[in-house]
């Protein structure tokens, strides 16, 4: 491999943008170039730092040299610093590649929010000394990054991510287990995160909520009906088109700018316009009466309900 150098003018300056190149033979004797690394524009004191960090041993001679990355940088020997790091290239090796920068800014995120202080507060560790709070993040991070089941999570993507270096934790975190028991701390503190996040959303985006959007899914089980009568499952107009299949219907209140206020998981046998009434009651309650304006569709408040 070696760093190709592209010239272009740009406002009366020349710069240079370096590219990582490989050169690789194919049948015939051809050598084919690919391109394996963008770099983009180095300056000059970034190009220094390069040419002295970078050193190579040689196996044949053990002797080593400064690896020349620019097309210009001929010197040889050794430059005389405590920065040089020496490698043996025929050993160099990936080990455990993770994802870092998405990991790092998604728990940032996590605490401008404020949430890690807000669930340690109220999952508190188990008898084995499981922090459930960590394992909420990891939750929410992966559904955020790369969303799918929690076995997936379990087997694949934890230790792709680096989500244990960060929280200083290991594979326990996502065991499948422990995932499955975090969702079932969660439900009784609802409201709370939602008051929690409602103040948050004031502080930092000054975020108002005069105008709410209202509106309901549905999500359907490939299963047998539930004989128990409180169960939620149950046949009702399919949005998915699958009326042979039992549901449950999601009915969700959000801002314009997509913050969510409210959400609620109904029997799936719940008409949309009898929906309304409870959830106008239950922001009134959370959040203050107030002159705001409601978006949905036409079907949801009838006269009947708005009475």
């Amino acid at each position: 491999m070696f760093l190709r150098a592209t010239t272009r003018k740009k406002d009366g300056k020349e710069h240079r943008y370096y590219s990582v190149v490989e050169n690789k033979r194919v049948s015939g004797g051809r050598v084919l170039q690919r391109h394996v690394l963008y770099l983009g524009e180095i300056n000059s004191s970034q190009e220094l730092a390069w040419r002295r960090s970078i050193e190579v041993l040689d196996e044949g001679t053990q002797a080593a040299r400064t690896l020349a990355l620019f097309p210009e940088d001929r010197c040889e020997g050794v430059v005389p610093d405590e920065s040089i790091v020496r490698l043996k290239l025929a050993q160099l090796r990936l080990e455990r590649p993770r994802q870092w920068g998405a990991c790092w800014l998604t728990l940032r995120l996590w605490q401008s929010l404020g949430l890690d202080e807000f669930w340690s507060e109220r999952l508190a560790p188990s008898r084995k000394g499981t922090r459930y709070d960590q394992v909420l993040f990891v939750l929410v991070a992966y559904r955020l990054l790369s969303p799918g089941s929690e076995w997936r999570l379990h087997r694949h993507w934890f230790e792709r991510s680096a989500l244990g270096d960060l929280l200083g934790g290991d594979a326990t975190l996502a065991d499948l287990h422990t995932l499955y028991a975090c969702h079932d701390r969660l439900l009784e503190h609802k409201e709370a995160v939602f008051d929690h996040l409602v103040s948050r959303w004031r502080d930092l985006f000054n975020a108002s909520f005069d105008v709410l959007l209202y509106d309901l899914t549905s999500t359907y089980f490939e299963s047998d009906p539930p004989a128990d009568d409180e169960d939620k499952r149950r046949h009702g107009y399919s949005r998915d088109h699958r009326p042979d299949c039992v549901q449950v219907v999601i009915a969700l209140v959000v801002t314009p700018e997509g913050f969510p206020l409210a959400y609620e998981g109904l029997a799936g046998n719940t008409a949309d316009s009898t929906t309304l009434k409870d959830f106008l009651a239950r922001i009134e309650r959370q959040y203050g009466k107030a002159r705001r304006v409601w978006c949905m569709d036409r079907g949801v408040p009838t006269e009947e309900v708005l009475a």
